[in-house]
C-alpha cells in the first residue's frame, strides 16, 4: 500500500520507522495528556507494538511522510539506507520526514471483541494544519473496509478539539465519556469515546 498526496507519501510502516515512530510518540507522553503513558520507551520497548501492527488484517500501522524526489519519480530506482544498506524504496525511505501515522489495534483481548479496532493518529508537531491527519485516516479506513471489522472506536483526553473535528469528520460519534478516568501531570483528565460504524 503506497499513496501519494502531493508533498506527502502515506504507506504501511515499517522496521525502519520505528525511531521516528518512538520518538514522535515519546513528545506526546512527555508533553501532553493525550497519551496516559507516563514514560517515555525506547525502540526496543516499542518494537511488540510494531509487530502487533502487520501489513494486512484488521490491525494496521500506516506512516505520513514527506515525499521525496525518490519517491516523488519511483523511477529512479531504489535507494540504500545510509547506515544498514538496506534498499528502502517501498518501505521505510530514509530521507523524508515522518509526519505522522495511524493505527487500528485490538479494542480488547477477548476474543469476541475481534470485529471491533480501537484507531488513533499521532501527527508530528511540525506537521500540524497539513491535513495528515486527514491523509492517515482516509487510508486507514479504505485499508479496513475489506477486513471483517464491525466497529471502530477512539478514545479521545478532553479537551483535544483537533481530535474531535477530525474524528466527528469521519463520521465518529460521541457514545459516552469516562470522568477523571486517568491521572496525569498531577491532575485527573476525562476520555470521550466515539464509535465509528463499518462494514
Amino acid at each position: 500500500m503506497l499513496q501519494q498526496h502531493g508533498e506527502v507519501q502515506v504507506r504501511a510502516g515499517a522496521e525502519a520507522d520505528l525511531p521516528a515512530l518512538t520518538d514522535l510518540y515519546n513528545h506526546y507522553i512527555r508533553e501532553t495528556c493525550i497519551t496516559f503513558d507516563l514514560e517515555p520507551f525506547t525502540p526496543e520497548q516499542r518494537r511488540p507494538w510494531l509487530l502487533s501492527h502487520p501489513q494486512d488484517g484488521p490491525h494496521r500501522l500506516l506512516v505520513a511522510q514527506e515525499a521525496t524526489e525518490r519517491t516523488k519519480n519511483p523511477h529512479n530506482g531504489p535507494v540504500s539506507h545510509p547506515s544498514t544498506g538496506a534498499e528502502a524504496s517501498g518501505t521505510g525511505h530514509p530521507d523524508g520526514a515522518l509526519l505522522g501515522y495511524a493505527t487500528s489495534s485490538a479494542f480488547r483481548p477477548k476474543a469476541a471483541y475481534a470485529p471491533s479496532v480501537e484507531v488513533t493518529v499521532y501527527c508530528a508537531p511540525h506537521a500540524a494544519g497539513r491535513g495528515v491527519g486527514t491523509l492517515l485516516y482516509k487510508a486507514l479506513f479504505e485499508a479496513l473496509a475489506d477486513e471483517d471489522v464491525h466497529r471502530a472506536y477512539a478514545g479521545i483526553a478532553q479537551p483535544n478539539e483537533a481530535s474531535t473535528r477530525l474524528h466527528t469528520r469521519f463520521g465518529f460519534r460521541h457514545i459516552g465519556t469516562y470522568t477523571e478516568v486517568g491521572r496525569k501531570f498531577g491532575r485527573y483528565w476525562d476520555v470521550a469515546w466515539y464509535q465509528k460504524d463499518l462494514g
